[in-house]
């Protein structure tokens, strides 16, 4: 592997206006691709197996006209005013007549009016789904009402959800990405050479996407997620090799064999890096839920993408970059190397700090995340709601409007689904549903059937007692499931939002523990093959375990249950997201590898060419500390502009994924692996020898490179030009 990517390195770099031009020339392609094959993202959820779906699915082939987007517009009086039918009679029909509405009721026919009589609700049916309704549609249904005199309207429901956008406040992470750049090289060529590297495998890899959108259907947050990893990644990527070639540089090497050997040796670190975020990324397929396979696919794809730019066209560029890449005093043959490699910078003086101090700091980190991880047993999951939404959004004041006037439960009505083979049997069957479901706990009211032309499907609205995301809501749901089993002759299902939330929240509940073995299991035995180690492996998926955690309790705290929410942005708390455990675990597993590999392969290295193993321990934390610290720091940077965003579940993920590698980082990474590793000492490397002879060698550390490749340092130029 080192041989292989040592060749690569030297022939980009020997070739770099071609491999230039051949990069330009794929954003080119792709980025005519995404003009001329884009579609729009969805925000759709389709969860196969689960009763809410089938449901759905049903109401598509025998109630085509139910099965469209609704949206709901709540009108109220003065405070001490009633609603008269006059006054309401208005807002129904500019409803009505909303390009692609079906129907517009009428809130006096349907008794959809508070006990006080001030407020009403006028239930609005589209002809397309909530994606299939245009900006153009939206806004004169948000103009409906606008005629009523003295009275409140609000409108909300399944088509003002919009997807969320990319915007200004990711320029924030990649304006702190910079600065940390410039202060870690020292060089503002260096800085924003990797800046670059890493926005053209962005914008390669968003190009491409947005290219196959047409063929495969994306989430609204499958892009943003793509972002977030692509830049944060992509950043560590360049700035790990660039930082090595900055040291082969200072040792003498000119700029071509620098640029060859830092591809060999920080390129195959980067190389397993990578492939354990891909591992982690594509494994979410086996959650067995659609949208997010989309979503960690397009991630895992624009993380590869990110390696494939660092191993080819960084080099490239180093060769136009000369010796710029090094700060002006150290641009000349004579000027003394980093202070680095003296063992007198801050890392090495760490690394022995924790080498002397290595049970107290076990003791104090493992305590430490530990005690962070216990709001984790209070973790409530579920699919976001308009109440979670920015305080004066539309859908917000809808909600909280609706709430005021009716109740929680009117906010997240459930749908039961009743289908028989011939309109008397559908009918019967309805029946006997309306009593079992009304005479169930937690159920406010059951509405009349509502049927399809043959009259073999009923829709009966259910009003729960309670808020979508609520506890008592989802026992509801599982109480009303269990009751209508008995019903005979028909089948009976159980829809709606709140109700495909729950199903939704279950589904990746049970796809948990499935696919941490997978990820862990997988990444394990990548790990083993790169340390030829047993115990680094499990040492690092045993980190991994306390970084999750930690994240976990902290996100649960602030997102959850309010505590410092203000800080955030956060308007109101609630549950988290269901996929965001899961899609967590991914994403934060690979990157955590990330820092393991970069860590420990130099401590790897230095131990296979002779050094001690405690002491390859201090210098692999001296020589990588500087780097892993200033990609921690650039990873949460970029992470933590997204918290900026107005959407609630964009801003929990980011969140969760800035403290994460903060956590990983800098807690486990930077003093719990050191310290373990320094009380294994040459224990961490053993490797049994009959699993030694099964283990290819990948030579991660460059050893035979070195053997087959001696270094050559000649007094000539640094850097040809």
């Amino acid at each position: 592997m080192a041989v292989l990517l040592y060749r690569l390195g030297r022939l980009s770099f020997r070739r770099r206006g071609r491999v230039l031009a051949l990069w330009l020339l794929l954003l080119a392609l792709l980025g005519g691709g995404a003009i001329a094959f884009s579609a729009p993202a969805t925000t759709e959820f389709s969860i196969p197996g689960t009763e809410s779906q089938q449901a759905l699915d049903s109401l598509a082939r025998e109630f085509p006209q139910a099965g469209g987007a609704t949206g709901t517009i709540i009108v109220a009086a003065p405070e001490g005013e009633k609603l008269t039918p006059a006054a309401v009679a208005p807002v129904v029909e500019e409803a009505a007549e909303v390009p692609g509405v079906l129907a517009a009721i009428d809130p006096f026919q349907t008794r959809a009016l508070s006990p006080d009589g001030r407020y009403a609700l006028v239930q609005v049916q589209f002809d397309s789904v909530a994606d299939s309704v245009t900006d153009a549609q939206r806004e004169s249904f948000t103009a409906a009402g606008a005629s009523a005199e003295g009275l409140r309207v609000e409108h909300g429901g399944e088509i003002m959800r919009g997807a969320p956008e990319i915007g200004s406040t990711e320029i924030i992470g990649v304006g702190v990405a910079a600065l940390v750049l410039v202060l870690t090289f020292g060089s503002l060529v260096a800085a924003g050479m990797t800046l670059l590297n890493a926005l053209v495998g962005v914008a390669a890899g968003m190009a491409g996407l947005f290219s196959l959108s047409s063929i495969v259907e994306l989430t609204s947050t499958a892009p943003i997620l793509a972002l977030m990893l692509g830049l944060a990644v992509g950043i560590d990527y360049a700035l790990f090799i660039t930082s090595r070639y900055r040291q082969y540089l200072a040792d003498g090497m000119d700029g071509e064999e620098a640029a060859g050997r830092a591809a060999g040796t920080a390129g195959s670190a980067v190389v397993f890096a990578g492939a354990t975020v891909v591992i982690a990324l594509a494994g979410l397929a086996v959650a067995g839920v659609p949208f997010l396979t989309v979503m960690g696919l397009a991630a895992a794809a624009t993380v590869a993408l990110a390696v494939l730019v660092s191993l080819t066209l960084l080099p490239a560029v180093l060769g136009f970059a000369g010796v710029r890449v090094l700060p002006r005093a150290r641009r000349t043959q004579d000027s003394a190397p980093p202070s680095a490699g003296t063992g007198t910078a801050f890392g090495f003086r760490w690394g022995r700090i924790v080498a002397r101090l290595r049970v107290p700091v076990l003791l104090v980190g493992v305590v430490g995340l530990g005690a962070l991880a216990l709001p984790v047993q209070d973790m409530r999951l579920a699919l976001p709601d308009a109440s979670t939404e920015a305080a004066g959004s539309p859908n917000r004041e809808a909600y909280d409007l609706t709430t005021e006037g009716f109740g929680e439960g009117f906010n997240g009505r459930l749908v039961a689904v009743v289908s028989a083979a011939d309109a008397q049997a559908t009918a019967q069957a309805a029946k006997e549903a309306t009593a079992l479901i009304s005479d169930t706990d937690g159920v406010l009211a059951v509405a009349a059937p509502q049927l399809n032309e043959r009259g073999t499907t009923a829709l009966l609205a259910v009003i729960p007692r309670t808020g979508p995301t609520a506890a008592a809501t989802e026992d509801t749901v599982h109480a009303i499931r269990d009751r209508v089993t008995g019903v005979q002759g028909a089948d009976i299902a159980l829809t709606g939002v709140t109700a495909v939330g729950i199903d939704v929240s279950e589904k990746l509940a049970a796809a948990l523990p499935v696919y941490l073995l997978l990820v862990v299991g997988l990444s394990v035995l990548l790990l083993m093959l790169v340390f030829r180690s047993v115990l680094v492996p499990l040492k690092a998926a045993l980190g991994f375990l306390l970084t999750i955690g930690a994240t976990f309790g902290i996100t649960v705290a602030i997102f959850q249950e309010g505590h410092l929410s203000q800080l955030v942005g956060l308007d109101t708390p609630g549950p988290l997201v269901s996929f965001l455990p899961i899609l967590l675990i991914g994403i934060l597993f690979g990157l955590a590898m990330d820092y393991e590999v970069f860590l420990v392969s130099r401590m790897r290295e230095d131990f296979v060419h002779g050094t001690e193993a405690r002491q390859a321990v201090i210098s692999g934390v001296g020589h990588n500390a500087r780097v892993v610290t200033a990609a921690a720091i650039i990873m949460t940077a970029v992470f933590g502009g997204f918290v900026f965003m107005h959407d609630p579940v964009i801003k929990s993920i980011g969140f969760a994924l800035a403290i994460g590698v903060l956590i990983d980082a800098f807690v486990v990474r930077m003093a719990l692996v050191p310290a373990v590793m320094h009380l294994l000492g040459r224990a961490a490397w053993w490797l049994p020898r009959p699993v030694d002879r099964v283990l290819p060698d990948l030579d991660i550390e460059g050893e035979r490179l070195s053997q087959a490749i001696p270094e050559q340092r000649p007094e000539a130029e640094l850097v040809k030009s």
